[in-house]
């Protein structure tokens, strides 16, 4: 197998959870697509280099990329609309909700609580993707938690009882 086809199997293989991963980092399609893309070329260029481990290498780069952006405060973009359309109304409900209290939360909050609820990151592979501690981890996800139960009390089956 050439390092072109083992590139193009792992971006088919695992793309859309790296793009919902994208998406839940930015809230906007359009932002994701964009961040998922600079990932990508960038593994690619990379790829004998990161071919062991190569999800971890986009996963970071992703998290690096989001952080750059919300870091440069650009003027605040409306998306047109979702293209992906929930099955039914209390999926659409619980969907907007949730959106919407990820949006007010800092985005260091929201992408600990992408990678690690969203993701399914152990503690240690979320430490490990931010660069930060184990504990860190465990008491930045129990803040953003807390904090999510207040901007989204609704949510309470999704979030937990609180701790």
């Amino acid at each position: 197998m050439t390092d072109r086809s083992a590139f193009d199997d792992f971006v088919h293989a695992r793309g859309p959870a790296l793009a919902r991963t994208a998406y839940l980092l930015t809230g906007d399609h359009h932002h994701a697509e964009d961040l998922l893309q600079s990932a990508l070329m960038q593994a690619a260029r990379h790829w004998e280099r990161i071919e062991s481990s190569p999800e971890a290498y986009v996963r970071r780069s992703l998290v690096n990329a989001n952080i750059s952006r919300w870091r440069r405060r650009r003027v605040a973009e409306s998306p047109l609309g979702s293209y992906d359309a929930p099955r039914t109304d209390a999926d659409v409900t619980v969907r907007l909700t949730l959106e919407q209290a990820l949006r007010r939360l800092t985005p260091r909050q929201r992408t600990l609580l992408v990678l690690r609820y969203f993701d399914d990151l152990t503690e240690a592979q979320t430490a490990a993707t931010l660069g930060i501690s184990a504990g860190a981890v465990k008491s930045m996800t129990r803040q953003a938690l807390r904090r999510l139960r207040t901007l989204a009390p609704e949510l309470a089956d999704l979030v937990g009882a609180d701790a």
